[in-house]
């Protein structure tokens, strides 16, 4: 995805007197909130967008399960049990949860338990009976620490601050784009006036955000059944506590100091496809993660980020800025924080993982051993 730069870009401060209606405001700043957790990994907000609803849209079934497949002719198939109460004919059927990238990271007697989370969710996703797998649920009682990207406390000042520094008092996103572009995000958001007329007034880092997210949603994703929020429902460890690994003010000068130029290729990349293929690629993203093969993650969103760069310099500029600088400050902060028995668990977002320049291999040049969970 993203990369460093020497240019801060210039915003202005949306003030309190905004001319919008109170409610809409509040609650397109919820759906920004929404967003920048969504693209950013961040912890899981559970968020009811309703200026950027999904219109015409059913929700599908979750990623790697298959729909009704057609019946064939002959011979016919034996009456289909309803087993939705979780039974069998021998009693009930345990579900699993899904495996999810974890690894067990040492260094002596300090050590760290990492775990790739994705954003959003299905509640199938995490079983009532047992949500994450016992290694990880152990892990998660041994450690005094649990380290997210960024602390819940800091995610309650969000939506003001994405309003603020990613909206603009007018209509301002017409301004930084080429007519073409602007075509193209019209034509996506056809059929859906309200949002469109949000992104008005958006910048392209947050334009980008919001159209990726309107996919998602219609893909049936929800915040709620992100792994960061599903992982603090069962972190009840006495005088535990919970840290994040940046600050609000960090993540988002992640998109403020992108140049108006890599901004607009994010916004391009998101506009290269049909929300049907960026719908099929959010699915693709949760069947790997549920998997927890943190190396076919990266190697999924290498082939996909290359196929939908626009120019591969801004691309490559807009990755670092956004992945791997990110990824120097988690491993930095997650050793500051480590120490002799005394074990942190780390919970970031899996493509953070993998790769050269992945938590992971900067964890291992730091002299720790890394070792699958």
């Amino acid at each position: 995805m993203h990369g460093a730069t020497h240019e801060c870009f210039k915003m202005s401060v949306v003030p309190d007197s905004y001319d919008k209606p109170r409610l809409l405001r509040a609650a397109f700043a919820k759906t920004t909130a929404a967003a920048l957790s969504l693209v950013l990994f961040t912890a899981g907000v559970g968020v009811s967008p309703a200026s950027f609803a999904v219109v015409g849209s059913r929700t599908p079934q979750a990623a790697g399960d298959a729909g009704p497949a057609a019946a064939p002719s002959k011979p016919a198939p034996p009456p289909r049990v309803d087993r939705s109460n979780g039974t069998t004919a021998s009693g009930p059927v345990r579900v699993q949860p899904p495996r999810m990238p974890f690894y067990v990271v040492t260094k002596g007697s300090t050590t760290l338990y990492v775990l790739g989370t994705l954003h959003v969710g299905f509640a199938s996703d995490y079983p009532l009976e047992q949500p994450f797998r016992q290694r990880i649920l152990a892990a998660l009682d041994a450690s005094p620490t649990l380290a997210l990207e960024i602390a819940p406390d800091e995610l309650l000042l969000s939506q003001e601050d994405v309003n603020r520094y990613g909206m603009c008092r007018s209509e301002c996103l017409i301004d930084y784009l080429p007519d073409s572009m602007w075509k193209k995000v019209e034509a996506r958001m056809r059929g859906n006036p309200e949002p469109l007329k949000e992104l008005r007034h958006t910048r392209p880092w947050l334009a980008s955000m919001l159209i990726e997210t309107y996919d998602t949603l219609k893909a049936g994703f929800q915040s709620e059944y992100g792994t960061e929020a599903q992982l603090q429902n069962v972190y009840m460890r006495a005088r535990g506590k919970i840290v994040g690994l940046e600050t609000l003010n960090e993540q988002i000068s992640t998109f403020t100091r992108l140049t108006s130029a890599q901004q607009r290729e994010m916004l391009a990349q998101d506009l290269v496809q049909t929300p049907a293929e960026n719908i099929a690629d959010v699915k693709e993203l949760h069947r790997l993660w549920r998997i927890g093969d943190a190396d076919a993650l990266k190697a999924w969103d290498d082939a996909k980020s290359s196929k939908l760069a626009r120019n591969k310099a801004l691309a490559a500029q807009v990755d670092n800025h956004v992945v791997y600088q990110r990824n120097q400050r988690f491993t930095a902060r997650m050793v500051q924080l480590a120490a002799p028995d005394k074990p942190v668990f780390v919970a970031i977002g899996a493509l953070h993982l993998s790769g050269p320049r992945g938590v992971l291999e900067l964890l291992r040049k730091r002299g720790f051993v890394v070792e699958p969970g």
